[in-house]
């Protein structure tokens, strides 16, 4: 019976799961077409500042119109998505968590948006001007003429914009994760050089080839682990002061019981 009740139980978690997720992609839907209502707009926005006022956007096939559109569509659907999808995630793994970790974990999903928007500031406005900056002066050099399909244009903004926007959750990550003790702030300091590595092997990716560039972006992101680390430092803390109090209340009455007899 008990095997069958913990079937049951997997299964229930599961259909919770399914629904979670049916939920996520319909809100998702509901975000692109939001995005494609606002796409023509925002579409002229980029296209009205720097780096895109200084060159000519040009269509090379008749689909990238099209593409620019549900481009911009998928992308703006899932920054609306995101608070949803993490308040998902909250409700699925509420059950699992004490009182106060429900609360304090549901105050990260605000955190969370301020934080991709600022990824996707620090992506546009920093890191894809200075690469495009970078690739254009190379193209002078070899006195070749700039022509620029809009299609690769975004293509290439999205490439840095979208991971440097999900770096910049990592510090809400790391004290989500924190709180539900799978790290912890001694796990962190010591893969700290293999997350330095893994961080200018990013940098150095979605950057141009320069030691400057990949400095520039590098050094943000390791600010951020070592901010991730502090934030999970007060919470490990935390953790350790509820963990005496309760193996305290736990001994105080066993104590009693002896002082009694």
């Amino acid at each position: 019976m008990e095997h069958q009740e913990d079937g049951m139980s997997l299964v229930e978690h599961l259909g919770e799961l399914r629904k979670r997720i049916i939920w996520v992609l319909l809100v998702l839907v509901v975000g692109m077409v939001v995005g494609l209502v606002y796409a023509q707009p925002l579409i002229t926005y980029l296209q009205s500042i720097p780096p895109a006022d200084q060159i000519g956007l040009n269509v090379f096939n008749p689909w990238d119109a099209i593409k620019i559109y549900m481009n911009v569509a998928l992308v703006t659907g899932l920054i609306i998505t995101l608070p949803f999808t993490l308040y998902q995630v909250w409700a699925f793994l509420k059950p699992g968590l004490k009182p106060a970790e429900q609360k304090a974990t549901l105050l990260y999903i605000p955190f969370a948006f301020v934080l991709i928007l600022i990824g996707l500031a620090f992506g546009y406005f920093v890191v894809f001007r200075m690469a495009f900056l970078f690739t254009s002066t190379i193209t002078q050099k070899l006195h070749l003429q700039e022509t620029y399909g809009i299609s690769e244009y975004f293509s290439f903004m999205f490439n840095i914009l979208i991971p440097l926007s999900l770096l910049f959750e990592l510090p809400l990550v790391v004290m989500f994760l924190t709180k539900l003790r799978i790290l912890n702030p001694v796990l962190l300091k010591k893969l700290r050089r293999y997350a330095y590595l893994l961080l200018v092997v990013v940098a150095t990716m979605i950057t141009p080839p320069d030691a400057t560039s990949a400095i520039l972006v590098s050094l943000p992101m390791i600010l951020l682990y070592e901010f991730s680390v502090i934030m999970s430092g007060i919470i490990y803390r935390k953790q350790l002061k509820q963990d005496m109090e309760w193996e305290r209340e736990q001994l105080d009455p066993a104590n009693r019981n002896r002082e009694e007899s």
